[in-house]
């Protein structure tokens, strides 16, 4: 089988643990030099030995998104190990759980400024390179059914991936005309090690009961979607963002 991303850089953020393990891994399966961002220097050095060892090649950078003036140091440390970045995974997000009324401006400010103050300014620190380099790129944030479907107790996280949503269409709009595509995908429940305790407990039993096929999504069910965007030949889709949910939000 081809690998359509050979040749291409990627930069994964939250790449130690959850989705962005495995949007990594599937990125570099296609061919793709990854850098994988986060927090956790041991889990990524753990996952780049595990590409490594299936035949691709990655880079580890120590990154926290809520601190955005690091950012141009950690794209210079994937690039001058990768190569110039193609495309950028914004995938690094966190939910604080509490009744709005129980909300801080603490734990607002925590919210916002990891999921989308940190996104926006990566985007717009690679944008700014791909623009000056006239060259092409791609971004894709990771965003939530919850930006859709109003659900109780995650009112900030919610309101956070609802306005990545508009983001991804409003920077998509401003750079277009350099070539710039910018899109996302907005899971629905999906099972991963934060979560996966919960499905076998009576309250994660009644949250599958509503849905309309009775079960959660695994990681890999968002590999299309991830490698549609993140082909280069598919370069007439852009400011959108894909609900892939398994028809969790129309239950």
């Amino acid at each position: 089988m081809s690998k359509k991303l050979s040749g291409q850089v990627a930069f994964v953020t939250g790449a130690s643990s959850g989705l962005g393990v495995r949007f990594a891994k599937t990125l570099a399966a296609q061919g793709a030099k990854v850098a994988l961002a986060a927090r956790r220097a041991d889990r990524l050095e753990d996952l780049c030995s595990q590409i490594t060892a299936a035949g691709g090649e990655a880079v580890s950078v120590v990154l926290d998104v809520s601190e955005v003036q690091h950012f141009e140091d950690a794209l210079d440390a994937a690039q001058s190990a990768l190569g110039p970045i193609d495309l950028l995974v914004n995938n690094a997000g966190l939910n604080i759980q509490a009744r709005a009324t129980d909300v801080t401006p603490e734990i607002y400010d925590t919210v916002f400024g990891i999921n989308l103050r940190g996104p926006f300014f990566l985007a717009t620190a690679l944008a700014k390179r791909w623009i000056a380099s006239k060259t092409q790129g791609r971004i894709i944030n990771i965003a939530s059914l919850s930006a859709y479907r109003p659900l109780p107790a995650i009112v900030p996280y919610a309101m956070s991936k609802a306005a990545m949503v508009h983001m991804t269409a409003c920077l998509a709009r401003e750079w277009a005309r350099f070539g710039i595509a910018v899109n996302g995908i907005a899971p629905g429940y999906i099972r991963t090690e934060i979560n996966d305790h919960h499905w076998d407990t009576p309250d994660g039993q009644k949250l599958l009961s509503a849905f309309p096929r009775r079960r959660v999504g695994e990681p890999a069910d968002l590999d299309g979607a991830l490698l549609l965007m993140a082909d280069p030949t598919q370069n007439f889709i852009t400011g959108q963002t894909l609900i892939v949910d398994d028809a969790q939000g129309l239950g």
